[in-house]
């Protein structure tokens, strides 16, 4: 990834992937590594938005879950417009995709990463209890979201406006090239832009949830449902926080001029920015009881769906002479059973037929030998 810096640039960096790497090992390996991320991260993103819809279809959201579904799209929107663009990139070892997605795509990304943080801190201020009706949250939840959705995308503005296409052998490069002119603003504005949308927030979240848990444990009467929520939610902060360090550290180290890092650690902090976006989803589904369930549910749902089978028809169990058979318990089978299933027994006909006739003559004794002991 050697390349000359131009003499008119106070940095020079590459976008969307690092690109004219050496070795076959890398260009193989990267696409398949960042590849089973992007499944696997979107499957479990998919799953946590689906259980949370039907939640709150079923009358059982709450704001944090209104919150974490914005959270699990913007991951979504990471793996599967972000993640792809770098295994190509990495794949072909130069920039095939064209100038709108060269431009765009850390902006993008950044955008999406910025809203992750902001989000997570947002959950601050969240209620755990249940919100009545389906998919309508408190309004301040949708101010919120656009609040932090716009700042999101205005923030990495400046990764937009730097990004071009360079030629460069038989083929282009994509890369970020800033102005000597600017260099002074933006070396202000790369110190601001990192500690308000990065440091900050996550030290704000994790020491809120610290703190909150502390309470909930010690303090609260019943504090078994609020600390866990606590609990997820100190561990997605906390993952974020630690996962996302690399990024923004070399983020930051290039664009105030000093030395390029090594390309090796610009790879595995660019892998760990997505797998972050797929542990999320493992969290939520191993820690929080209302995901946790709803998978479950969701589970059994698709495999009993298939192995339903037709209800049995029986006939009912019945006691005593045959007259009762007849007179309660016939009507029942003939409604159940369909005149082309219903078969006749012959014995059994014959046996009824002669049974129904019980009634006794007055002038036919059943015991005429007690008559004659009488007469004697």
């Amino acid at each position: 990834m050697d390349i000359d810096r131009p003499a008119n640039v106070s940095f020079f960096d590459f976008v969307g992937g690092v690109q004219l790497l050496q070795g076959e090992d890398t260009r193989t390996a990267m696409p398949v590594i960042l590849i089973g991320i992007c499944v696997s991260g979107a499957v479990g993103n998919l799953l946590v938005l689906l259980i949370i819809i039907r939640d709150f279809k079923s009358g059982k959201g709450s704001e944090v879950k209104a919150l974490l579904a914005s959270l699990a799209s913007a991951d979504l929107a990471v793996l599967l417009l972000c993640a792809p663009v770098r295994a190509v990139t990495y794949y072909k070892q130069t920039w095939t995709l064209g100038g709108f997605v060269c431009s765009t795509t850390d902006w993008f990304q950044h955008s999406c990463v910025v809203a992750k943080t902001l989000i997570l801190a947002v959950t601050t201020r969240a209620k755990h209890t249940l919100v009545p009706g389906p998919l309508r949250g408190p309004t301040w939840i949708h101010g919120a979201l656009a609040f932090v959705w716009i700042v999101s995308m205005m923030f990495p503005i400046p990764q937009m406006l730097f990004a071009s296409l360079v030629p460069h052998g038989r083929g282009v490069i994509c890369v970020s090239e800033m102005p000597v002119c600017a260099s002074d603003f933006m070396s202000l504005f790369y110190k601001i832009y990192p500690t308000a949308t990065f440091v900050l927030p996550v030290t704000f979240t994790l020491a809120y949830y610290t703190k909150s848990l502390h309470a909930a444990v010690n303090h609260a009467p019943s504090p078994q449902h609020h600390s866990k929520v606590t609990l997820v939610l100190l561990c997605l902060s906390g993952a974020l926080g630690l996962m996302l360090l690399p990024e923004w550290g070399t983020f930051t180290w290039i664009r105030l001029g000093y030395d390029k890092p090594p390309a090796g650690l610009l790879i595995f902090a660019q892998v760990l920015l997505y797998a972050c976006s797929a542990l999320s989803p493992v969290i939520l589904m191993t820690m929080y009881d209302d995901v946790r369930q709803g998978l479950v549910s969701i589970w059994l749902a698709a495999t009993c769906r298939g192995s339903k089978r037709p209800p049995v028809i029986r006939c009912p169990k019945t006691e005593g002479n045959g007259a009762e058979v007849g007179a309660n318990g016939g009507g029942a089978v003939a409604n159940a059973l369909s005149p082309e299933k219903e078969k006749t027994f012959p014995d059994v006909e014959h046996f009824w037929t002669g049974r129904r006739n019980t009634h006794v003559e007055e002038e036919q004794d059943p015991v005429p030998w007690e008559r004659e002991e009488k007469m004697l």
